[in-house]
C-alpha cells in the first residue's frame, strides 16, 4: 500500500460521513496516474502554489491600491488568512482538509490589478464582461502552463467558481449556486469571515474610519477586537452546523445578521466611500487606456497569454490585464503613455 493510499484510508475511517474522500473526486478533465505520496487535492493545492498567478498575488490590492504600509492585506495575505479559516472550520467537522486548502488557495487567482476596483472595470469595458472567480476558473483551466492549466480536480474547480458572494447570502438559498461539496461551501463563509474582518482592520488603520463609527451591534454580538470576531464568527459557525449534523452548514440568525449589518458597513463607509472612489477613477482610466491599446497592439500581449485562431483580441487584452500586478500596471501604463526622459550619453 502507497502512502497516498494509506492516506485515503485514513480518510475513509475518520472523515464525516458528510465529507467529500480524495478516492471519490470525480476527478480531472484530462486523466493522471496517481501519486504515490500525495492525494489528488494534495496535488492540486501543491500546483496552485506552485503556479505564475498565485506568486503574482503578493502584488495585487485586497482594497487600498498600491498600498505602501508593511502592514495591509494584498490578494495573497487574503487567501492565506481565508485558508487558515477554512483549515480550522473543516479540522472541527471533520472535513477534507486538503480539498478546502486548495479551494482557499485557488480561489482568487482571477483577482485584477486594483481589486474590486479593477474587477468592476473590466466588467464594464470588456465585451464579454468579467467576473474574478470565472476567472480563477479560466486561469487553472487554459491560462497556467502556457495554455495547458493546472487539470485540476472537479472539486477543487466547483469550489473556486462557486466560492463568491458580492453582496448576496453567505449562504445561498439555491441548491444550484453552492459549491457541490461542504469543504467548498466551508471556502465561501470563510472568505466572507476574512474579508470582513481584516478590510475592516486595514481601513481602521489608513484613518477611513473610527473604532467608534463601526456599528454597535457588530461589536456587542461578535466583539471590539479583530482577533474576538473572527473567534466568535467561526465558532459560531461550526456550533451552528455540528448541531445540524453537518446538514447545512450556516451561521446563528443572531451572528449572521451581525455579519450582514458589517459588510453593508464596509461598503458604505470604505468601499464606496470617497477616498476608496478617487483611487478607483484612476485606476480606471489605467486600466481602461491599457485595454483600448492593446486591442490596437496584441502582439505586445506577452507569452503568459496563450492565444489560438480563435481567441480574439478583447479575449486576449482582458486575460493580460486581468493577470497584471498593481505595480506592472502602473509601470507599464508609465512605460506606454508617459512621456520619458531623455538620455544622453
Amino acid at each position: 500500500m502507497t502512502i497516498r493510499e494509506e492516506t485515503e484510508e485514513l480518510e475513509i475511517r475518520t472523515l464525516h460521513p458528510r465529507a467529500c474522500l480524495s478516492c471519490r473526486s470525480k476527478g480531472r478533465a484530462k486523466g493522471e496516474k496517481e501519486g504515490e505520496i500525495r492525494t489528488c487535492f494534495q496535488r492540486d493545492r501543491d500546483r496552485i502554489i506552485h503556479s505564475k498567478a498565485f506568486r503574482r498575488l503578493k502584488h495585487k490590492t485586497q482594497v487600498f491600491l498600491a498600498p505602501k504600509g508593511d502592514h495591509y492585506r494584498t490578494r495573497l495575505t487574503h487567501v492565506l488568512e481565508v485558508a487558515q479559516i477554512a483549515r480550522t472550520i473543516a479540522r472541527a467537522l471533520r472535513l477534507n482538509e486538503d480539498l478546502t486548502e486548495a479551494v482557499a488557495l485557488g480561489h482568487d487567482l482571477g483577482h485584477t490589478p486594483f481589486g474590486h476596483a479593477g474587477e468592476a472595470i473590466l466588467r464594464d469595458i470588456h465585451p464579454g464582461g468579467f467576473d474574478h472567480y470565472k476567472q480563477s476558473l479560466r486561469v487553472v483551466d487554459i491560462l497556467e502552463r502556457a495554455g495547458q492549466g493546472l487539470n485540476l480536480t472537479y472539486e477543487v474547480r466547483n469550489g473556486i467558481v462557486k466560492h463568491s458572494k458580492g453582496r448576496g447570502f453567505i449562504m445561498p438559498e439555491r441548491e444550484a449556486d453552492k459549491a457541490k461539496t461542504l469543504e467548498g461551501q466551508v471556502v465561501r463563509v470563510s472568505d466572507l469571515i476574512a474579508y470582513v474582518n481584516h478590510d475592516l482592520d486595514d481601513a481602521l488603520r489608513a484613518d477611513v474610519i473610527r473604532e467608534a463609527d463601526i456599528p454597535k451591534k457588530v461589536t456587542r454580538v461578535l466583539g471590539s477586537t479583530h482577533a474576538r470576531r473572527i473567534d466568535s464568527m467561526v465558532k459560531d459557525f461550526i456550533y451552528t452546523s455540528r448541531s445540524l449534523d453537518l446538514g447545512e452548514l450556516n451561521m446563528s440568525s443572531e451572528v449572521s445578521d451581525a455579519a450582514y449589518m458589517l459588510r453593508d458597513f464596509l461598503y458604505e463607509r470604505v468601499y464606496e466611500s470617497q477616498v476608496i472612489k478617487a483611487e478607483f477613477r484612476k485606476a480606471k482610466k489605467i486600466l481602461t487606456d491599457l485595454y483600448e491599446y492593446y486591442l490596437i497592439h496584441p502582439e505586445e500581449v506577452l507569452g503568459d497569454v496563450p492565444s489560438t485562431k480563435k481567441t480574439n483580441r478583447n479575449r486576449m487584452a482582458c486575460d493580460f490585464i486581468a493577470g497584471m500586478t498593481d505595480s506592472f500596471a502602473l509601470m507599464t501604463y508609465e512605460r506606454i503613455f508617459l512621456p520619458q526622459q531623455w538620455t544622453v550619453y
